[in-house]
Formats: C-alpha cells, structure tokens, sequence
C-alpha cells in the first residue's frame, strides 16, 4: 500500500531522481534515493513542510536536487527504475536511508552533523541524514 499519494507520472519522475542521483551506487544507492525522497513527502517538517507530491519534493528549491539541473535527469524512466520507485512509494525502507531527509556526496568523510542533522551512515559516496524524532516524527 502508498505511503504517499501518487499517480504513474509521478512515479516516473521519481525513478528518473533515482537513477540520475544514485544510478553509479547500483540498486540500493537508487532506492536509498528514493527512500529520502519519500521522506521528504511524508515528513511536513524542516524544509520540507507543505511539500506534498513527487513533482513539489524533485523541483523544491532551494534545498532539491542537483540531478534535475543536468540533462541526464530528463531521459525516459525505465522499467527497471520504475519498478524500484514503486517500492519506495509502498514503503520500503533501506538502512541508512530509512528515516533520512538529506544526503549528499562529500569528497572525503562523512562530517558527524550535516546542518545540524545527525549522520545516519554512508552507503559508497553518499552519507546520510535524519532529523531528530521530535522534529519530524513522521519520517520513524
């Protein structure tokens, strides 16, 4: 069952988010992606309030994206990709990105805060972060 609500266009630009973020870190770098997006949806906290769709959470800014500024981004979804957004959208979680709302890729360690956020863990280049429980108790 959705944890967000969305429709079959929605879930390919989310897909297209997921592998133009993450699709170097193979498939689970693609759904922990997909993960923090749908965080980003369901949380209504920090950055992230009154950003109800896919479509408002991937174009956000400040605070989206860096993969929707390159042409990459734009190339069709593909079946595979689609299929894994569909997961996240069920709900799946993937560990560290389970309750993250950030990550990003430093070109060295993973700094312990991100913002003021605590770093959750890193998957190959992408280190990840969660708000505090009573900052946004949707995302646990």
């Amino acid at each position: 069952m959705a944890v967000i609500k969305t429709n079959a266009e929605d879930t390919k630009m989310l897909a297209r988010l997921m592998r133009a973020e993450a699709e170097g870190e193979g498939e689970l770098g693609m759904l922990m992606v997909g993960n923090v997006g749908v965080n980003r949806v369901r949380s209504n906290c920090l950055d992230f309030k009154n950003i109800r769709s896919i479509p408002q959470m991937v174009n956000q800014r400040p605070g989206g994206f860096e993969a929707t500024i390159k042409g990459y981004f734009y190339q069709a979804a593909r079946e595979k990709d689609i299929r894994l957004a569909k997961r996240m959208i069920n709900g799946e979680r993937q560990r560290p990105a389970s309750n993250a709302l950030w990550f990003f890729r430093p070109s060295g360690n993973c700094p312990g805060t991100w913002w003021n956020q605590a770093h959750s863990g890193r998957y190959k280049a992408h280190c990840f972060y969660i708000p505090k429980q009573g900052d946004c108790p949707t995302v646990y």
